[in-house]
C-alpha cells in the first residue's frame, strides 16, 4: 500500500518490516522489482510457485479484512451492520417471505445466527415475524416499510464502498477484476472440487 493509499485509508496498518502487502509495495524499498518475494534457492527474480500462492493468498485475505472495513464504514450512518444488511437484502430476494431455515440455507451459516440477526433487524423495525398462512407453526421474515426504505440507503452506501475499494483501477482493469472474481467465486463444476 502506497503512503497516499495509507492517508485516504486510516485503518489501513503502516508497514514498517519491509515485506510486500496487499498491494504489492514495501515500507522502506524503493519499489525495486522482487522485493519482499520468497525465491526458489539458486533461481533469480522468480518466486516459487507455492510461496506466490502464499503470496496471493495473504494478500485475498488482507484485500477480504479491507473490504470488511470499507463497508463498514459506509454502513454505519445507515445503522446497519454488514451481516444485517446481507440478511436483509437475502429476504428481499425472495419471491414470498422465506423461512428462518430458508434464510440460514441460502446464506450458508446455521440457524441460530439468522435467528440473532433477525432479533436485531426486528427490534430496528426492519423486518418483522409473520405465521405462515398455511402452517402456522412456520415462522416467515417479511420487510417493513422501514426495511425497504433501508434497502435503499444500502445500495448507496454499497456504491460509495464499492468506488472506495475500486478507486485506484481503471475501466479496464475493472473488467478484467471482475472476471477474475467470477472465476473464484463462481468455478462451475470442473472448479469445484
Amino acid at each position: 500500500m502506497s503512503t497516499t493509499d495509507r492517508t485516504s485509508d486510516p485503518d489501513a496498518p503502516e508497514r514498517t518490516d519491509g515485506r510486500e502487502d496487499a498491494a504489492g509495495s514495501t515500507d522502506g524499498a524503493d519499489g525495486a522489482e522482487g522485493a519482499g518475494e520468497a525465491r526458489a534457492p539458486g533461481r533469480v527474480g522468480r518466486p516459487r510457485a507455492s510461496d506466490a500462492d502464499g503470496l496471493l493468498a495473504e494478500q485475498l485475505l488482507r484485500l477480504t479484512r479491507r473490504l470488511h472495513r470499507i463497508q463498514k464504514r459506509h454502513l454505519e450512518p445507515v445503522g446497519i451492520t454488514p451481516a444485517q444488511s446481507r440478511l436483509l437484502r437475502t429476504v428481499a430476494a425472495f419471491g414470498e417471505p422465506p423461512r428462518m431455515a430458508d434464510l440460514a440455507a441460502r446464506l450458508e451459516v446455521v440457524p441460530r445466527a439468522v435467528t440473532s440477526l433477525v432479533d436485531g433487524l426486528e427490534a430496528a423495525g426492519r423486518v418483522r415475524r409473520a405465521p405462515d398462512p398455511d402452517n402456522r407453526r412456520v415462522i416467515r421474515i417479511e420487510l417493513t416499510d422501514a426495511g425497504r426504505a433501508t434497502l435503499r440507503e444500502l445500495r448507496s452506501a454499497r456504491r460509495a464502498a464499492a468506488e472506495d475499494i475500486l478507486a485506484p483501477l481503471t475501466a479496464e482493469q475493472r473488467e478484467v477484476l471482475g472476471g477474475l472474481l467470477t472465476a473464484l467465486v463462481d468455478p462451475g463444476p470442473e472448479g469445484g472440487r
